[in-house]
């Protein structure tokens, strides 16, 4: 089943990685809930999905402040990211993108565009086999301010030489949402997890 398209003429897609191309967030919540569990700290599945599209700085910055804590952000983000890379043969794809990408993959140019680094970002693409499907990926170290900006839609969208509102974005995040209508380019919101029948399963 493919998710609707809005109405217009779309020459290229752009996509959010986590949650919305790769079924990554269950995963990514086992990964951060152990990993700030580590120092004490609780993750609730409520409050991850509401922070969804933040960075990983800020998160641990209002946990800190929220829990009287002292998480140090890198050795945190270090352990985070080796816990989810651990989970990657578990990654599956979001069906209803993944009929998207079959569907228009060769006709249209296709761009990753996420929040994540750029190797994490290709870690859970090489792991679905699907990073050859892509023509470009925009990650973190590509720009400097973060979804709600538009900055990285609007970046990727001149690297792939498409007009803004020739675009559309395939997003599962309310801060992807509000940056794709900033760069003026019609969206696709992606069903959350639990909205498609899939939950985060408690840590290992």
């Amino acid at each position: 089943m493919m998710l609707p398209l809005p109405p217009g003429e779309f020459r290229a897609y752009l996509f959010d990685c986590d949650g919305t191309v790769a079924d990554s967030m269950p995963l990514h919540y086992r990964a951060w809930s152990q990993a700030v569990g580590e120092w004490g700290c609780d993750l609730s599945e409520d409050l991850f999905y509401a922070w969804a599209g933040r960075t990983v700085a800020d998160v641990i910055a209002d946990l800190n402040t929220a829990q009287g804590l002292a998480m140090p952000v890198a050795e945190v983000d270090r352990r985070r990211e080796s816990l989810y890379r651990e989970l990657l043969p578990q990654l599956t794809a979001v069906p209803e993108v993944l009929a998207h990408i079959e569907h228009a993959h060769g006709r249209i140019p296709f761009a990753i565009v996420s929040g994540g680094a750029r190797d994490s970002v290709a870690g859970s693409l090489t792991a679905l086999g699907l990073l050859d499907r892509f023509d470009l990926m925009v990650c973190a170290e590509d720009y400097t301010r973060a979804k709600p900006d538009p900055e990285a839609f609007l970046l990727a969208a001149r690297r792939l030489g498409v007009a803004p509102e020739h675009c559309v974005v395939f997003e599962d995040a309310d801060l992807g949402i509000e940056a794709a209508t900033a760069a003026g380019m019609a969206w696709v919101r992606v069903p959350h997890p639990w909205q498609r029948g899939v939950t985060a399963a408690a840590p290992a």
